[in-house]
């Protein structure tokens, strides 16, 4: 863990994510000068590209709703699935958790929360499992930012959050229009624009809505 920490701090700079100025992040500048370099690097043992290094937007809107409306959270379990960068893991504390799970199946991923938490001076359980299909047991809020970009994901991760709420969770999808996100079985809680960049989004601002999952 520790090399990967070391990659992750090498390549990325401790900054303020621009829709959330509280929390701070070790993000990547230029981000595809760090793809590029991070997918040479890791093809051979076929880990994921770095979303990790970059708030995307779903997940700032995300951070910014919880951190907004604690009342969400205030002490309860959550579950933050495909966690990245930690970024609604370390809003979650922030708003009164009562404890927090931040997951990921990339190994950078953890060493890249690992620092973020301590950034900010908080602190929050890790998995690296995949938790796709597995019950969310004793998790009272499940946090989805920006996960619903491809169809095969999306297929699995809706029948899973939909699992999620019948157990009883609140599930929360903060995403920016993905292609695949299954509106017809949400409800819109708020609206943001959240500034991102042209190097992975098709416009400076996305427009990005936070929504609760019926089911």
């Amino acid at each position: 863990m520790a090399a990967l920490a070391a990659f992750v701090a090498a390549n990325t700079r401790l900054q303020a994510p621009p829709h959330v100025p509280e929390i701070r992040l070790h993000l990547a500048d230029e981000a595809v000068d760090l793809w590029h370099r991070t997918e040479a690097e890791l093809e051979t043992i076929g880990l994921p590209p770095p979303y990790w290094a970059f708030a995307w937007a779903g997940g700032q809107a995300l951070a910014r709703h919880v951190l907004d409306h604690p009342h969400l959270v205030a002490g309860r379990s959550v579950l933050v699935f495909a966690a990245g960068s930690g970024l609604e893991a370390v809003a979650a504390v922030k708003a009164g958790a009562r404890h927090v799970l931040a997951t990921d199946i990339d190994r950078y991923a953890l060493a890249a929360m690992t620092l973020n938490a301590a950034a900010n001076g908080v602190e929050f359980a890790m998995s690296g499992a995949d938790w796709i299909g597995a019950p969310v047991d004793g998790y009272e809020v499940v946090l989805l930012g920006d996960v619903f970009f491809e169809r095969p994901l999306a297929d699995r991760v809706g029948a899973w959050a939909a699992s999620a709420v019948a157990a009883g969770a609140l599930v929360l999808v903060g995403d920016p229009g993905r292609s695949y996100l299954p509106r017809d079985r949400m409800d819109a809680l708020a609206d943001y624009r959240v500034p991102t960049t042209r190097a992975l989004e098709d416009a400076e601002v996305k427009h990005t809505t936070v929504w609760r999952f019926r089911g």
